[in-house]
């Protein structure tokens, strides 16, 4: 009774928030006339919009060696696997509810290497919150520098609350000392939680988490060049200060729980933004939060379809087999890692 009673809970929250995307999309399209936008997508320069399609790649590329750079104390994950994980799970995020592509992801790591789930779940919180730690620290200095809305003040201060937070979690796990050899022979969920502490230690105590600490810069100053290509592809006069101010937005907006892709609350905050902060013609700035949203999700999702190609394996089966491992520490059977 329970579970048809969760699944129906499930169902109306999903109805709510797409009801909620459809509704920013529509508000952010209301006053465009798509003839106006077949006469940009004729216009734009297509060598630019080439581009942020090649650096939007290279962006998972190097999330790709952030990734490996935490975990190579604990499993000699291989660059490829990486990538072929990352892509796989943005795939499942981009186009299935409740982005469950993060658990995707690490099921894929867990049963190419046999790493325990929880470990390469924690690997993933780890690269969370030190992009919520750069992520603050450029938002602070967006709203020192850049002329933003002042409400964006109150959400650099909880984000900063929540990295702190985040922080003092992650870090009381990462810098106490290493368990004795005599826990990990310990039966049923306690040898599970020794085997993680016992992990997370050799992480923390490993030179490759600052290196992936400091990786993650490059990671989030990449995202910025798409922005900024499709800014000179559509003959905005804007630099690259305004495409980092809109990438901030854009990859905090991500948490809010919303459509598949984006859809709706992307478009109407690259509205906004352009047309507050650098009075862009609003039917302008929903025409070009469009033709963005396309340039930064397509060239990503043809990607991903390809690495769940290669994967040989379906979509619906690896999220329901991800969930499995995380509630059971599951008996399901191994993915090909070709």
């Amino acid at each position: 009774m329970g579970e048809p009673q969760s699944q129906k809970t499930r169902w109306v929250i999903l109805a709510l928030i797409n009801l909620a995307s459809l509704g920013c999309l529509v508000w952010a399209l209301h006053d465009v006339r798509f003839g106006d936008l077949k006469d940009d997508l004729a216009t734009i320069d297509y060598g630019w919009v080439a581009l942020a399609g090649a650096i939007e790649l290279m962006v998972y590329l190097f999330q790709a060696v952030r990734w490996r750079l935490v975990l190579r104390p604990v499993v000699p994950l291989s660059f490829r696997q990486a990538v072929r994980a990352i892509f796989v799970g943005l795939f499942t995020s981009e186009v299935l509810p409740f982005r469950g592509g993060e658990a995707v992801r690490c099921f894929l790591v867990t049963r190419w290497t046999k790493l325990p789930f929880s470990v390469s779940v924690a690997s993933v919180l780890i690269e969370r919150v030190f992009d919520g730690l750069w992520l603050w620290l450029g938002l602070w200095l967006s709203l020192k520098y850049v002329e933003l809305p002042k409400q964006l003040g109150y959400l650099n201060d909880g984000l900063g609350l929540f990295v702190l937070g985040g922080a003092v979690v992650l870090g009381l796990a990462l810098f106490r000392p290493r368990p004795p050899r005599s826990s990990l022979r310990r039966p049923g969920w306690r040898h599970h939680l020794a085997v993680l502490m016992d992990d997370l230690a050799l992480i923390g105590h490993s030179r490759y988490l600052y290196l992936a600490l400091f990786q993650s810069v490059p990671y989030l100053l990449l995202q910025v060049i798409p922005i900024w290509a499709a800014f000179q592809a559509y003959g905005f006069d804007l630099g690259l200060g305004a495409a980092f101010a809109l990438m901030l937005i854009l990859r905090l907006s991500s948490i809010v729980p919303q459509a598949p892709a984006n859809l709706g609350l992307f478009q109407i905050l690259t509205k906004e933004f352009l047309e507050r902060a650098y009075n862009v013609d609003s039917s302008e700035a929903a025409r070009f939060s469009l033709v963005l949203w396309g340039v930064i999700k397509i060239t990503p999702l043809i990607a991903g379809f390809i690495a769940l190609a290669i994967t040989g394996a379906k979509i619906r089966e690896l999220q329901k087999a991800a969930a499995a491992e995380g509630q059971s520490g599951g008996a399901v059977q191994p993915v090909s890692s070709r």
